[in-house]
């Protein structure tokens, strides 16, 4: 498969994976003048429980994004939609991640890459910041103390934010919160009340979030 150029205008497609393709939709600012050097790559949740790139938490966090100037990449993890291969416990995933992050950065090298997941993209994503060094990193509802997933030794960026709602009925919201405190660089957190995991009732809520909070990473922060 020919590797493909990054689009100039916002589009879905397939990218040769460590699996086979990976379906990928790149979603660009909707006011060109406007748009900042930083592209996001966000990840969706779990995959055996109905996770892809069209989750709805997900998507309202590229809109955010996409308000402040930022391009947006969102993946189907392997096994999910037109992407080949089987879930794979966030292992393969992280490769799946990495792959994406990789083009992004051959096809705009003088852009920032940030990553950002929902639950398991979540923490696919803070797993791959070791090898990805991104330039900030959004952890919606990250699955602490879920399955067998660990978020000991994590590297995240400086500037890191984490966003969870006060009603998660899946995962323990005390237990992100102590998880949060514990880390030696606590990342910026935002609690929102009335709050369940998947945000219903609440996504625009999380969109305001979103960009009150990051929009001080800006490279121009005049946004």
């Amino acid at each position: 498969m020919d590797t493909p150029t990054f689009p100039a205008v916002s589009t879905s497609l397939l990218l040769d994976g460590p699996a086979g393709p990976l379906e990928l939709a790149v979603d660009l600012p909707d006011e060109p003048a406007a748009a900042q050097p930083v592209v996001a790559v966000l990840c969706h949740p779990l995959s055996i429980e109905g996770g892809s790139m069209h989750n709805k938490v997900v998507t309202m966090a590229a809109r955010a994004l996409r308000d402040l100037g930022i391009s947006v990449v969102r993946l189907n993890f392997r096994g999910v939609g037109q992407s080949a291969g089987h879930y794979d416990n966030g292992v393969g995933e992280q490769d799946d991640l990495a792959c994406v992050a990789n083009w992004v950065r051959a096809s705009l090298p003088g852009y920032q890459l940030w990553l950002g997941g929902f639950s398991f993209g979540a923490y696919v994503s803070l797993r791959a910041c070791d090898r990805l060094s991104p330039a900030a990193l959004i952890s919606i509802a990250p699955p602490v103390g879920r399955r067998d997933w660990n978020f000991d030794a994590v590297n995240p960026p400086d500037q890191w934010l984490v966003i969870m709602g006060e009603a998660d009925e899946i995962v323990p919201p005390q237990g992100v919160f102590d998880w949060v405190a514990d880390q030696p660089e606590p990342p910026a957190l935002v609690r929102m009340p009335d709050t369940t995991h998947f945000f219903h009732r609440k996504l625009i809520d999380l969109r305001g979030a979103i960009a009150h909070e990051v929009r001080r990473w800006l490279p121009d922060s005049t946004v």
